[in-house]
């Protein structure tokens, strides 16, 4: 089983236990929102743009909510349990593509919930996050109105955000980092260093791709 596949499996168990009405750390979406956002990633790629698009993010809604409106929520869970797409035609994207946005929603299900505590996850999952964070963390910080560094616990350093003026530096597991960079800031499991205004500034300020 591959990363992704586990993380999917999860996932949809997850779902499953909680129904359709439980809250995530995605503002104002349920449950039941999240798992047709994950079906309108993999099947409907017209839709995909307005994900971060924001002049096409009226397109991108409308079929969510389509996909709400045909499909009962136990539906759209089993439709996410099989990759959807050219990724169940080409299983081999799965896990490339697939494997850190499974994971960042899956943890956005789990930490919305009472008395969360962080998984322990597999070293060399682990390790294919940090490659990932330390590759793309100048992109997920680039809104950052201060200059960052990642120190990921058991070695590794990587820099993002503003060019100059106070810095911040964060510390933590790499999937905690992950986190962090994708918005999370709130629920990650991290150490902050540096003056107080500019720490809240980050904390504040909307990360991620």
């Amino acid at each position: 089983m591959t990363h992704a596949s586990s993380e999917r499996s999860a996932l949809c168990d997850l779902f499953d236990r909680l129904g359709p009405d439980a809250p995530t750390l995605c503002e104002g979406w349920t449950t039941y929102d999240l798992a047709a956002h994950l079906v309108l990633r993999e099947r409907r790629p017209d839709a995909l743009p307005g994900v971060v698009l924001k002049p096409l993010a009226w397109h991108t809604a409308s079929v969510q909510k389509g996909l709400k409106a045909r499909h009962p929520y136990p539906e759209l869970v089993g439709l996410l349990r099989r990759p959807g797409g050219v990724y169940g035609l080409l299983r081999f994207l799965d896990e490339p593509f697939n494997t850190l946005e499974l994971l960042v929603h899956h943890e956005d299900v789990r930490r919305a919930q009472p008395s969360w505590e962080p998984r322990e996850l597999p070293e060399d999952l682990e390790r294919l996050i940090w490659e990932r964070v330390s590759a793309g963390g100048k992109v997920m910080l680039r809104r950052s109105p201060v200059s960052v560094v990642l120190h990921r616990l058991g070695g590794g350093v990587a820099l993002g955000g503003a060019q100059s003026g106070p810095k911040v530096e964060v510390t933590g597991r790499a999937s905690e980092l992950l986190l962090f960079c994708f918005g999370r800031q709130a629920h990650a499991r991290v150490e902050l260093r540096g003056d107080p205004d500019s720490i809240a500034r980050l904390k504040s300020v909307r990360l991620g791709v």
